[in-house]
Protein backbone atom coordinates (compact mmCIF):
# COMPACT_ATOMS: atom_id res chain seq x y z
CA UNK A 1 0.00 0.00 0.00
CA UNK A 2 1.40 3.39 -1.00
CA UNK A 3 0.97 6.45 1.20
CA UNK A 4 0.94 9.87 -0.46
CA UNK A 5 1.13 13.21 1.34
CA UNK A 6 -1.74 15.67 0.85
CA UNK A 7 -1.24 19.33 1.77
CA UNK A 8 -4.07 21.43 3.21
CA UNK A 9 -4.34 25.13 2.39
CA UNK A 10 -7.01 27.43 3.81
CA UNK A 11 -7.61 31.08 3.14
CA UNK A 12 -10.16 33.07 5.09
CA UNK A 13 -13.63 32.61 3.62
CA UNK A 14 -12.62 29.63 1.48
CA UNK A 15 -12.93 25.88 1.67
CA UNK A 16 -10.05 23.64 2.70
CA UNK A 17 -7.96 23.18 -0.43
CA UNK A 18 -5.99 19.98 -0.93
CA UNK A 19 -3.05 19.43 -3.26
CA UNK A 20 -0.56 16.63 -3.78
CA UNK A 21 3.17 17.33 -4.09
CA UNK A 22 3.67 14.07 -6.01
CA UNK A 23 0.84 14.83 -8.46
CA UNK A 24 0.93 18.42 -9.75
CA UNK A 25 -2.49 19.45 -10.97
CA UNK A 26 -4.34 17.00 -8.75
CA UNK A 27 -6.33 19.27 -6.43
CA UNK A 28 -9.64 19.23 -4.62
CA UNK A 29 -11.41 20.97 -1.73
CA UNK A 30 -13.97 20.46 1.00
CA UNK A 31 -16.06 22.60 3.32
CA UNK A 32 -14.74 20.68 6.35
CA UNK A 33 -11.47 18.90 7.00
CA UNK A 34 -13.26 15.54 6.87
CA UNK A 35 -14.89 16.39 3.55
CA UNK A 36 -11.54 17.59 2.21
CA UNK A 37 -9.93 14.31 3.29
CA UNK A 38 -12.64 12.26 1.58
CA UNK A 39 -12.45 14.37 -1.59
CA UNK A 40 -8.65 14.08 -1.52
CA UNK A 41 -8.77 10.29 -1.40
CA UNK A 42 -11.18 10.20 -4.34
CA UNK A 43 -9.22 12.77 -6.37
CA UNK A 44 -5.95 10.91 -5.83
CA UNK A 45 -7.40 7.53 -6.75
CA UNK A 46 -8.92 9.04 -9.90
CA UNK A 47 -5.67 10.73 -10.84
CA UNK A 48 -3.73 7.50 -10.41
CA UNK A 49 -6.35 5.55 -12.38
CA UNK A 50 -6.13 7.98 -15.30
CA UNK A 51 -2.33 7.89 -15.15
CA UNK A 52 -2.45 4.11 -15.42
CA UNK A 53 -4.86 4.26 -18.38
CA UNK A 54 -2.40 6.51 -20.23
CA UNK A 55 0.54 4.31 -19.28
CA UNK A 56 2.16 7.04 -17.15
CA UNK A 57 4.29 5.71 -14.31
CA UNK A 58 3.24 6.31 -10.71
CA UNK A 59 6.40 7.24 -8.85
CA UNK A 60 7.31 6.40 -5.28
CA UNK A 61 5.70 8.77 -2.75
CA UNK A 62 7.68 11.66 -1.27
CA UNK A 63 8.32 11.62 2.46
CA UNK A 64 6.83 14.26 4.74
CA UNK A 65 10.29 15.76 5.21
CA UNK A 66 10.74 16.05 1.44
CA UNK A 67 7.32 17.69 1.08
CA UNK A 68 7.98 20.20 3.87
CA UNK A 69 11.19 21.21 2.09
CA UNK A 70 9.32 22.00 -1.16
CA UNK A 71 8.79 25.73 -1.61
CA UNK A 72 5.18 25.39 -2.81
CA UNK A 73 4.18 23.50 0.33
CA UNK A 74 5.98 25.42 3.09
CA UNK A 75 2.85 27.48 3.79
CA UNK A 76 0.53 24.46 4.09
CA UNK A 77 -1.60 24.57 7.22
CA UNK A 78 -1.56 20.80 7.66
CA UNK A 79 -0.64 17.55 5.99
CA UNK A 80 -2.31 14.17 5.98
CA UNK A 81 -1.63 10.84 4.37
CA UNK A 82 -3.81 9.25 1.71
CA UNK A 83 -3.49 5.46 1.50
CA UNK A 84 -3.73 3.99 -1.98
CA UNK A 85 -4.16 0.21 -1.88
CA UNK A 86 -1.85 -0.75 -4.75
CA UNK A 87 -0.63 1.89 -7.16
CA UNK A 88 0.68 -0.84 -9.45
CA UNK A 89 -2.68 -2.63 -9.66
CA UNK A 90 -4.36 -2.42 -13.08
CA UNK A 91 -7.83 -0.89 -13.37
CA UNK A 92 -10.44 -3.13 -15.00
CA UNK A 93 -13.64 -2.03 -16.77
CA UNK A 94 -16.72 -4.12 -15.91
CA UNK A 95 -20.29 -4.32 -17.15
CA UNK A 96 -23.04 -4.90 -14.58
CA UNK A 97 -26.82 -5.12 -14.72
CA UNK A 98 -28.98 -3.20 -12.22
CA UNK A 99 -32.58 -2.17 -11.96
CA UNK A 100 -33.28 1.46 -12.89
CA UNK A 101 -34.33 2.09 -9.30
CA UNK A 102 -31.02 0.79 -7.90
CA UNK A 103 -29.06 2.78 -10.47
CA UNK A 104 -30.91 5.99 -9.52
CA UNK A 105 -30.21 5.28 -5.85
CA UNK A 106 -26.49 4.77 -6.52
CA UNK A 107 -26.34 8.00 -8.55
CA UNK A 108 -28.19 9.93 -5.83
CA UNK A 109 -25.92 8.71 -3.04
CA UNK A 110 -22.79 9.34 -5.11
CA UNK A 111 -23.90 12.93 -5.86
CA UNK A 112 -24.64 13.49 -2.18
CA UNK A 113 -21.06 12.48 -1.41
CA UNK A 114 -19.77 14.65 -4.29
CA UNK A 115 -17.75 11.78 -5.73
CA UNK A 116 -16.07 12.65 -9.01
CA UNK A 117 -16.67 9.46 -11.01
CA UNK A 118 -19.89 8.92 -9.16
CA UNK A 119 -21.10 5.39 -9.80
CA UNK A 120 -17.82 3.52 -9.70
CA UNK A 121 -16.49 5.59 -6.81
CA UNK A 122 -19.64 5.03 -4.77
CA UNK A 123 -19.65 1.28 -5.38
CA UNK A 124 -15.96 0.97 -4.45
CA UNK A 125 -16.44 3.13 -1.34
CA UNK A 126 -19.43 1.05 -0.23
CA UNK A 127 -17.59 -2.24 -0.77
CA UNK A 128 -14.52 -1.02 1.15
CA UNK A 129 -16.65 0.21 4.05
CA UNK A 130 -18.47 -3.12 4.17
CA UNK A 131 -15.13 -4.97 4.16
CA UNK A 132 -13.58 -2.37 6.48
CA UNK A 133 -10.66 -1.81 4.11
CA UNK A 134 -8.47 1.34 4.12
CA UNK A 135 -9.70 4.13 1.90
CA UNK A 136 -13.36 3.33 2.43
Amino acid sequence: MAEFIAAIHKEEGSEYGVSFPDFPGCVTAGATLEEARMQAAEALRGHIEISREYGDPVLEPSTLEEVKAMEDFRDAEAFFVIHVPDVKEKTVRVNITLTQRDLRLIDLKARQRKLSRARAAFLVEAARKEARLPGG
